[in-house]
Order: C-alpha cells, then structure tokens, then sequence
C-alpha cells in the first residue's frame, strides 16, 4: 500500500529514485532499467537453460525501498520483470522516473493489481516463473508508521499472495519479505535456560507479546510470515522468507522513513539485548536473488535472516534516530548500561552459507519451518 504524498514529496522521490540508479556509474548503472531502443531483451544475461518464460518474474511493491532495489538487481541478473502496481500513484511515479519506456522494452513490464484481490494477483502473476513478495502496509499519515489494523491486513495479504502463486500454473518459487522482527520479540525469562542465546531462523516472535506491547509492525511481519507458510505447506510452491533487520542505504531516510520509524518501536530494548541491527538494501535485493536461483536445484529453502551490522552503542543508535529525525535521547537513556553483555546473539550463518556456496545442504529443506 502506497503513502499519501503531496506533490512536492513525490517528485523529490522521484528524483531520489533516479539519481540512485544514477549513482556510481552514470548510464551503466541504470543499463537494467534503460536501455537503447533497438535492442529490446537481447542483451539480457541468460541463465543456464534459461528461456524467456523462465527469466520472467514479477515484483510486488517494486517501488518501494526494498522492492525498487530488487528489481533493480533482477535486472541486473538479466530477469525480465513485471511491476505489479496497486495505485494509480504508483504508476505516475514510475512515468516520472522516465527510466524505461514502452512496457517490455527495457524487461520492465508493469500491471495493476491489488494484493486483498486473488483474481488480480493471478492475473498479473500468469506468466511468470516466480514472485518476489516485497509488497507492505504502511500508514498514509506517516506518522505512526503501523496500526493493529495493517498487521491484520498484512496477514491476509500474505495469505492471498500465495494462494494465487499455487493458483497460479506458471509460479513455482515465491520469495516473501519478512523481517528479523519476526524473529526477535519473545518474552523474557531471566532465569530460564529454555529462552535461547542465539537467534536465528527457528526463532518466531511471540505475536501475544507483540500485542500485549502494542508492537504492531513485528506483529505483522510475524503474522504475515506464519500466514505464508500455512498457506504454502503441502503445495506445489517452493516458498523462501528473507528476514532483513533495520533497511538503511542511501535515502532510506526518506524513501523507508515510515517503516523504520515502526521498525524502531521498542529499539532500546533490542540495543540492550543485542538485537537491534541494520541492513543495507543492497544486501537484502542480493539475498533476495541469491536465494530465489538457489531454489531452482534445492539449495535454498526456509527462512533467511539477513543484517549487516548489529548495533551495539548507544551513539550508533543516536545516529540512526538523528537521520531519521526522531527525538534523541537514547544514548542517555542507555549510558548506566553500557557494559552490560547483551543477552542474546543474532546469527545468520545460513543465509552466509548460501551466499558463500552454492552446494547442496541438507539444512536447507522445504515447508520444515515450525512455529506452532
């Protein structure tokens, strides 16, 4: 769902979006969104065996933060995408862009359908071989960022969202965008052992907890996520979560501000325990087609936790509220226990095995996610 935006703050997106595929390479960079009339999808980078059906994907939430950088990196890789739009300000957004033309010719093509819709979803899925599910509720005040209501919404959402891949004949992989949110919230038992040092991938936030604490945006990455693999289990869909911590990169400030300031709901308790991390947007669109190729020969399945630096000073979270213009004060708040070791550990060593290799490894396995 798209953030209501005045004029003035939509083109100063815009103009964001275009100098990111800008950046650091002039037209080479933007070679995967634009490029010269005459030689339409030839040049796309083939993969092994790979015809034009199987490179086709499409992309919720392609403009979004998250999203526009995937689609960005599946271009690189030589994908064809369909942008799956769900407003009409979304497709004025990209018109503006200007970064592609007609539908197809730079291996962009775009449809409009609504995630709460399964008819629409079908149709804008038919065709292609897989789904990259980027698409989140946001609130279009920008101020709460997330509301008890858009956590349900979120779930139903991701429900639908799989039930038109299985729907769907031509979709056999699906990459799902959680977040570590879903991973991190538990209630706390200082004394019991059962309560785990390391966090990773079979670690679910407690949703009574999320509730009880009103922390709407873990509750519905968690909710969304349970709701997914319920729906993928037993099916003909082979389904992947990547769980990225806090997405920063540059312009985050203002192209995800809405969602890191409901991310960073209850962030000091995450510093205290070691849990409060970040991850460049870069890093999560690679995780996203590092993991969807490795899907094709089983070398990638389950979930995927995915940070790059885990935040473990009071300054450093200091610094994320000052680029995100929120009140200070967490250095000060956290100064008495600074020394204090952190409780528990993040891990993503299978996501840095994937990365790292593609052998088969047989602790990646299909629908073997448990969470009830």
């Amino acid at each position: 769902m798209g953030v209501l935006r005045s004029t003035q703050s939509l083109q100063a997106e815009v103009d964001e979006l275009r100098a990111a595929l800008l950046a650091g390479g002039g037209h080479e960079a933007a070679a995967g969104w634009r490029r010269s009339a005459g030689r339409g999808h030839a040049d796309a980078k083939r993969g092994p065996g790979g015809d034009a059906a199987a490179r086709a994907v499409c992309v919720t939430g392609g403009i979004s933060f998250v999203g526009f950088a995937v689609v960005d990196r599946l271009l690189r890789h030589g994908y064809t995408v369909r942008l799956a739009l769900e407003t009409q300000e979304d497709m004025d957004k990209l018109r503006e862009m200007e970064m592609f033309g007609e539908d197809g010719r730079d291996g962009v093509w775009t449809v409009m359908a609504n995630v709460m819709d399964p008819e629409s979803l079908h149709r804008a899925f038919d065709g292609c071989a897989g789904v990259f599910h980027t698409s989140a509720f946001v609130d279009p005040g920008g101020m709460s960022g997330y509301t008890k209501h858009m956590a349900t919404l979120e779930a139903q959402a991701a429900e639908r969202v799989i039930e038109a891949c299985v729907r769907t004949e031509s979709i056999r992989k699906c990459v799902f965008t959680s977040s570590l949110l879903a991973c991190v919230w538990r209630q706390n038992y200082p004394h019991d052992r059962r309560c785990p040092t390391i966090i990773d991938e079979s670690c679910w936030s407690d949703e009574s907890f999320c509730r009880d604490n009103k922390l709407w945006f873990a509750l519905g990455k968690t909710a969304a996520e349970k709701a997914a693999w319920r729906a993928a289990r037993g099916r003909d869909l082979k389904l992947v979560t990547i769980c990225p911590a806090l997405v920063t990169g540059p312009g985050f400030r203002r192209r995800n501000s809405t969602a890191s300031i409901a991310y960073l709901k209850g962030a000091r308790a995450m510093l205290a325990d070691g849990l409060l991390a970040t991850a460049n947007v870069e890093t999560v669109a690679e995780a996203h087609v590092h993991a969807y190729e490795a899907m094709g020969d089983n070398t990638a399945g389950g979930r995927y936790i995915c940070y790059d630096h885990v935040v473990k000073r009071p300054e450093e979270f200091a610094e994320l509220e000052r680029q995100l213009g929120l009140p200070g004060g967490a250095a000060a708040a956290q100064g008495s226990d600074d020394d204090r070791p952190a409780r528990f550990e993040l891990c993503k060593r299978k996501l840095s095995r994937l990365m790292s290799s593609r052998r088969r490894c047989t602790y990646d396995t299909y629908y073997s996610v448990a969470f009830d």
